[in-house]
């Protein structure tokens, strides 16, 4: 069976909805540190057992409401695959895990809907500052009902980019920030790439740039910030889904001047 746009409009609000909940999940997790203990994956990779409980939330809750549709989460891995017509959801169930364990904002919950290389659906709560951040394909984006708009920054000297960390490769990150820099720009970073690039897509911040991240990172805030005007690289080029990679995104007038600035392999203005 495959999925129509009525199907990818009742899977919208379902992730809406899922999100919320899932995000009070988090939120009062996140008001009771005792309630939980923190753990690392590798040097700087926080992880939580809340992480895990709310990955298995979503998993039940959209397996139950759309049983042919798979799911790749950050703590499942590969999850369970679609079947054929039917979309794959790709779930970060806390993105910025090291806000979450220290005790700082801000985190969220990311999920979105991908099929055939587009991103269906993209929804992004973030619980404490009751903000939900939502996009369908061709549909638009909207924070709280609001619709969304990329900003109109032409100019890098006067811009505020979000430069991600990556500890698969510190001194290129490094460097990324420095050429950042080196153009007047203020380089950024509050910890959560989804967040980010919903805030790209808000026009709070002008751009984003990362030379690797993995899809649940990300999905979500592309689907927002190219319906909300906005430039963002194709992502799911290649394997993206399956396995990483870069991306840049920006106001729509700072797409040529960031990917030149940028400079990462395999993004060209």
């Amino acid at each position: 069976m495959t999925v129509d746009a009525r199907g990818f409009a009742s899977r919208h609000l379902a992730a809406c909805a899922l999100a919320r909940s899932a995000g009070e999940i988090a939120r009062r997790r996140f008001l009771n540190r005792a309630s939980f203990t923190v753990d690392f994956k590798g040097p700087q990779d926080f992880l939580t057992e809340v992480d895990g409980e709310i990955e298995r939330f979503l998993a039940e809750r959209l397996g139950e409401a759309f049983p042919e549709d798979g799911f790749l989460g950050e703590e499942q891995g590969k999850g369970r695959a679609a079947k054929p017509g039917a979309p794959t959801w790709v779930v970060d169930p806390i993105d910025g895990t090291a806000n979450f364990a220290r005790g700082v904002a801000p985190f969220c919950v990311s999920i979105a809907a991908v099929r055939d290389r587009e991103v269906e659906v993209g929804v992004i709560y973030d619980p404490l500052a009751d903000e939900l951040f939502a996009a369908r394909r061709g549909g638009g984006a909207t924070v709280n009902d609001a619709p969304l708009r990329a900003g109109t920054t032409r100019d890098l000297a006067v811009a505020a980019i979000e430069v991600a960390w990556s500890q698969r490769a510190p001194e290129a990150s490094l460097r990324l920030i420095g050429r950042v820099a080196a153009t007047g720009a203020a380089p950024m970073h509050i910890g959560t790439a989804a967040l980010a690039l919903a805030y790209v897509a808000a026009g709070r911040r002008d751009g984003y740039a990362a030379i690797y991240l993995n899809a649940w990172d990300c999905l979500a805030g592309v689907a927002l910030v190219s319906e909300a005007g906005g430039y963002v690289s194709d992502f799911l080029a290649g394997d993206g889904l399956a396995r990483g990679g870069p991306i840049v995104a920006c106001a729509p007038g700072l797409k040529e001047v960031l990917l030149a600035t940028a400079q990462i392999e395999g993004l060209t203005p």
